[in-house]
């Protein structure tokens, strides 16, 4: 039995510089490198990542999300996350890097929030 593969989709949000990237499956040492070029090659100023069915994420993955999420600070875009699971929120929580991303209970509400403000 294979390792659950992580599937990324791709939506436009509701402004030109806005991305929605859904997740499904774990962000793990076997999805990382998949997770990575799918954030890499995305060049909006805006980028939501929507995690509502990334049931986990190992210790490669966290570094995958911080590494984002730096990157994005570094160019001066926007990175934030929404609808985590309990389980996803709590390795964030537990490493204390919670606190570097910007998180909303649902996309729709990042959406909305970021096309009102322009960034988070």
């Amino acid at each position: 039995m294979g390792s659950p593969e992580l599937v990324v989709e791709r939506f436009a949000g509701v402004t030109d510089g806005q991305r929605v990237l859904l997740l499904r499956g774990p962000i793990t040492i076997e999805t990382a490198l998949h997770f990575e070029r799918a954030v890499r090659n995305e060049d909006a100023d805006t980028m939501i990542l929507d995690l509502a069915n990334v049931p986990y994420i190992d210790s490669v993955g966290l570094g995958s999300l911080v590494s984002a999420q730096v990157s994005h600070q570094k160019t001066g875009r926007c990175l934030v996350l929404t609808g985590m699971t309990a389980r996803v929120s709590k390795v964030l929580e537990i490493t204390n890097v919670k606190k570097v991303f910007v998180t909303f209970p649902t996309t729709w509400e990042a959406v909305e929030a970021l096309a009102n403000t322009g960034t988070a």
